[in-house]
């Protein structure tokens, strides 16, 4: 078998593992920073209509 060229290879021939992290993907704590402040300006236009409109 020749070994030459694949020194870095799995001996099963499996595909070469997915980066993690290096791929530009959002990170987790961005989404969450991201959900809460989505939900403070839902509470905020709720709040405001409210006292608008009452």
């Amino acid at each position: 078998m020749d070994q030459q060229g694949e020194a870095g290879k799995s001996p099963m021939r499996h595909p070469d593992e997915q980066p993690t992290g290096v791929d530009g993907s959002p990170k987790f704590g961005r989404l969450l920073v991201v959900l809460i402040l989505t939900v403070l300006l839902i509470v905020l236009i709720t709040f405001g209509s409210e006292a608008y409109y009452s």
